[in-house]
């Protein structure tokens, strides 16, 4: 099933190329702006966004792996409803047409007749992608297409792409804010135990050429199934010999002094969670924006944990990563589980699943990680952290 990981990373930058096409021109994006509706908020910001870019995006995904994986597109799911309003009071149900001219006239109809916007966008919508691995192409795995769900976030961490900041210095290469911390998820997950199995994570802003201020992006992929764990951050086959599981990048790179641990978290995060971490990580706590990106800085090795405490995280923000990171031997916990569960008994560690909505919840808050995360790279490593995080937590901070 390779082969649907490959189509993944091509539509993924076909996502990103969109991505990139609604932010060039201002006056166009400034267009693209539509509140979201009452079902579909997202509690954590007073003001919610929804963009034309993050529906298009998701319907591409959705159209392309359903032209290739036949019944696929049924089982893609994702943040974002595809019906606007337009001025008119039209609703308009938001999808990818057979042809460009097409979706220009439906884009026309949800952006009141603006011809240039729509026919921009129908062009990089429509515009095809080579993109691949060639990692992959010697992989050999079947996986049932018939056992695969799949959660999408069109583009994370919204708020960011919006404002657009392009002049944020990173710190230890952590960017706190900016475009750097936008992503495209694409997690696939088998629909009868929840587990991940693989995942997409595409960054669309990483560099940027100053001459003509187009952006540059990455993309990061793992795959995880019945014992075979591969990932985009692996050296090449030639210089790694077979005892290797993990590429240096993703080695510990904070393993000196009273402080060993290293973690990032929201700019929101409760006092409680900061005042134990301080304790555990010293300086060494960043924060950053975006759910993805703060995943992808613990795949990335440039921190050990991702910790949220909150319940504003979503499946379809740490699907892709959590494939990832099982891949690459970590993987992604519930973190209130996590504080209440005593690891003398034995108990494994209570990983995120992906199949089952919260029961009694209503929009999306169906889909909540409702008890936070933790997001890590090595199993013992984060046994060591919850043992000395524990110890200096407040009793009140398990129980709220």
């Amino acid at each position: 099933m390779s082969d649907i990981l490959q189509e993944l990373l091509r539509v993924s930058e076909k996502a990103a190329n969109i991505a990139r096409a609604c932010r060039q021109q201002e006056a166009l994006f400034q267009l693209l702006i539509e509140e979201k509706k009452e079902g579909e908020k997202n509690k954590k910001f007073a003001v919610d966004f929804k963009t034309l870019a993050d529906v298009l995006v998701q319907e591409v995904i959705k159209e392309n792996m359903e032209s290739k994986f036949p019944g696929l597109g049924k089982k893609i799911f994702g943040e974002e409803s595809n019906e606007f309003t337009n001025d008119l009071g039209e609703k308009i149900i938001m999808r990818l047409c057979p042809t460009e001219e097409e979706t220009v006239a439906l884009l026309s109809k949800v952006l009141n007749g603006n011809k240039l916007a729509s026919e921009a966008l129908a062009k990089v919508v429509h515009q095809d992608v080579f993109f691949s691995d060639p990692a992959l192409d010697s992989v050999e795995i079947n996986i049932p297409q018939d056992i695969l769900g799949i959660w999408v976030d069109p583009i994370d961490s919204t708020y960011q792409y919006i404002k657009g900041s392009a002049d944020i210095k990173p710190n230890q290469g952590i960017f706190p804010s900016g475009l750097q911390c936008v992503t495209i998820l694409i997690g696939v997950y088998d629909i009868q135990t929840g587990v991940p199995l693989m995942g997409v994570i595409n960054q669309p802003f990483v560099s940027q050429d100053l001459h003509t201020l187009r952006w540059k992006g990455q993309c990061y992929w793992g795959l995880s199934y019945l014992g075979t764990n591969i990932h985009s951050l692996l050296p090449p086959i030639s210089t790694r010999n077979n005892s290797e599981t993990q590429s240096p990048v993703t080695q510990n790179p904070s393993s000196e002094g009273s402080h060993p641990f290293s973690a990032v978290i929201s700019t929101s995060e409760k006092e409680a969670i900061r005042g134990a971490l301080s304790r555990v990580c010293g300086e060494r706590v960043f924060r950053a924006a975006g759910a993805g990106y703060k995943s992808l800085c613990v795949i990335l090795g440039l921190v050990d944990i991702y910790i949220f405490s909150e319940d504003t995280t979503f499946k379809w923000d740490s699907c892709a990563a959590h494939a990832i990171l099982r891949a690459m031997g970590g993987g992604m916990v519930d973190l209130k589980e996590c504080l209440e569960r005593n690891p003398d008994t034995g108990l494994d560690l209570p990983q995120l699943v992906y199949h089952v909505g919260n029961e009694g919840a209503a929009g999306v808050d169906r889909w909540a990680n409702t008890g936070g995360l933790i997001a890590y790279r090595s199993e013992k490593q984060l046994e060591t952290f919850l043992s000395r995080f524990l110890q200096h937590l407040a009793p009140v901070a398990t129980h709220t």
